[in-house]
């Protein structure tokens, strides 16, 4: 069964990842540094990567689960959008060197939103058969 948003979603925050696994290398390159973090500017790299990796995976099977339970195409594309956007947004504000404080709490927000919601609408839609 096609799955259109998530794959749209898929497609996007693969895109962003890829500019920060970029980032992370860079970085690692222009400091000589094979393994581990051992600067700050690499840190928030690597880190905004890895928070990424954390959190990404579950959004989309939630998307693609709920949206293979026929919900609503406008529903699934707003939780799609938020979670693209809270990504991006977390990423921006970790970035950053001083850090965009309130960025990054606003991507974490809509974060932590997107998956609370998608798993209760899951729930729901998958107990409403």
């Amino acid at each position: 069964m096609p799955l259109p948003v998530t794959a749209v979603a898929a497609a996007l925050l693969t895109a962003l990842y890829l500019v920060l696994c970029i980032r992370v290398i860079g970085q690692r390159r222009a400091r000589g540094i094979a393994l581990g973090t051992g600067h700050p500017a690499l840190e928030r790299a690597y880190r905004a990567q890895a928070n990424f990796a954390e959190y990404v995976p579950l959004g989309l099977i939630l998307l693609g689960l709920l949206e293979g339970l026929r919900a609503p195409v406008p529903l699934v594309f707003g939780l799609a959008a938020a979670l693209v956007l809270g990504r991006a947004l977390h990423a921006f504000g970790i970035s950053r060197e001083p850090e965009e404080l309130r960025f990054r709490v606003a991507g974490m927000v809509l974060t932590f939103a997107m998956l609370a919601a998608t798993a209760l609408l899951l729930a729901g839609f998958a107990l409403a058969g």
